[in-house]
């Protein structure tokens, strides 16, 4: 599961090289820093004003059912559809899972949707996967909260063959068996969709190297960003050898306060910020080895279109999309 599996793959190439970091956002492109749900209203809108504005990638979170105590509901829709939803209105920008919560998914229908969604986009689909962290969510699904970690890996070996494989052959006690005599259709339109572990998914972190294309978790703190990185580096370079590339990613809260010139300060689970400072930190993430940057910017307190002129304005410029989908088609 090398980089070089993925040369061919649109959103890939948009988001991911040594040594550059691109920025993308956590769904809904609204803010609503009080109330357990975003409206929704004008999403495809803004949808198509992210992507016209040259932002790199737009996130899905996965939340089955709304948890009270939780008190977050996230995007309200569910990612995958949503994701075609939004393919069909924009062009360039990568679409991703931030991330589906594999152990409650059927692996060979999610190989089905990743597949669609991925030919619908023309190459913009990007998988992010995670074990979930609603301990409320998986009697609903009569799944032991406990076996979820071994649940993901045994999705995801299902998941990887189907979707890797023609007439593929596999044997699972949770999720069925093929013979290869059935075949999945579509396929993806452009090789391996990128797998990108949205936190460990209770595996190792040794094993999400050897096994995904790449790893997006919570920042650390600032001074910790260089080993962060460098520790992955390492655990790649064991597992598949000192010339491969997987990127690293971090994500969080984003509060974009109106005073571009505010400096940034790491609060819980995220940043307050002015957007200046916040291009200051992204370039000191991106020279300590950080590829892609997932902001959520759900707690900020003004509307969304103001912090999308600040990005705009302070933060897009230095960290574009590395190659429009557009380009790699022609490519």
């Amino acid at each position: 599961m090398s980089a070089a599996s993925l040369s061919r793959h649109p959103g890939y190439r948009s988001l991911f090289a040594p040594k550059a970091l691109t920025l993308g956002l956590i769904m809904p492109l609204e803010t609503y820093p009080d109330a357990p749900a975003p409206t929704m209203r004008g999403h495809m809108a803004s949808a198509v004003a992210a992507d016209a504005a040259g932002l790199s990638a737009l996130w899905m979170r996965d939340v089955p059912f709304y948890d009270p105590g939780y008190g977050d509901a996230g995007q309200v829709f569910e990612p995958l559809t949503y994701l075609a939803a939004i393919a069909s209105v924009t062009t360039s920008i990568a679409l991703g899972t931030a991330g589906i919560v594999l152990p409650l998914r059927e692996p060979k229908l999610l190989a089905k949707q990743v597949a669609t969604v991925d030919q619908l986009s023309a190459g913009r689909m990007m998988l992010g996967l995670s074990s979930g962290d609603r301990p409320s969510e998986y009697p609903l699904f009569g799944i032991d909260f406990a076996t979820r970690g071994e649940r993901f890996r045994d999705a995801f070996d299902v998941y990887r063959t189907v979707i890797g494989s023609d007439f593929p052959h596999f044997a699972s006690s949770r999720f069925g068996r093929g013979d290869g005599r059935l075949d999945l259709v579509p396929k993806p339109a452009f090789g391996p969709v990128p797998t990108i572990g949205i936190g460990r998914g209770q595996q190792s972190l040794e094993w999400v190297a050897a096994n995904m294309h790449g790893f997006i978790a919570p920042s650390p703190s600032i001074d910790r960003l260089g080993d962060f990185a460098s520790n992955w580096r390492d655990l790649v370079e064991r597992a598949a050898g000192d010339t491969v590339f997987k990127p690293i990613g971090i994500a969080g809260y984003l509060d974009l306060v109106a005073d571009r010139d505010q400096p940034l300060q790491q609060i819980r689970a995220g940043f307050r910020t002015g957007s200046k400072a916040l291009a200051e930190f992204l370039g000191q993430a991106r020279d300590a080895g950080i590829n892609h940057a997932a902001l959520n910017p759900k707690i900020s307190r003004r509307p969304h279109a103001a912090l999308m002129d600040d990005l705009v304005r302070d933060v897009l410029p230095h960290f574009p999309s590395l190659c429009p989908p557009a380009h790699a088609l022609a490519a």
